[in-house]
């Protein structure tokens, strides 16, 4: 079972959503072609996926997978990213890691690692 975001979405966060993929960064470029069209594993994913307040840079709704991709716009911001985790992890669902250099230098591997952790719970893939 999905739960429900607390609140609408806001105009300007669903325009910001629409800038960030018209802008989006090389790895999330390298990344795209990998999850759009239900090509990994069938799953259907949505990029720039607004939850409100924050926008999730790749989302599977049947998984209910946040895949975030980590590079310089995460620098000094790792208060933020904990309480947007804690926020989409009340909601149910699972986030995923993957860093800006692993998608450049192992893009195969990190297809995999997202298709693993896809049929995985939330609890099975904790450390």
């Amino acid at each position: 079972m999905t739960l429900r975001p607390l609140k609408r979405v806001t105009n300007q966060t669903r325009k910001n959503a629409t800038d960030l993929r018209r802008n989006a960064t090389r790895p999330e470029q390298q990344l795209w072609p990998i999850l759009c069209r239900r090509q990994l594993g069938g799953l259907k994913f949505r990029r720039q996926h607004p939850i409100e307040p924050f926008i999730i840079d790749f989302y599977c709704p049947s998984a209910n997978l946040a895949v975030e991709l980590d590079g310089e716009s995460h620098d000094d911001r790792q208060a933020y990213d904990a309480d947007r985790e804690q926020f989409l992890r009340m909601l149910g669902v699972k986030i995923i890691r993957v860093t800006n250099d692993e998608v450049i230098q192992n893009l195969d591997g990190v297809a995999e690692f997202i298709l693993r952790e896809s049929t995985q719970s939330p609890i099975e893939s904790s450390p």
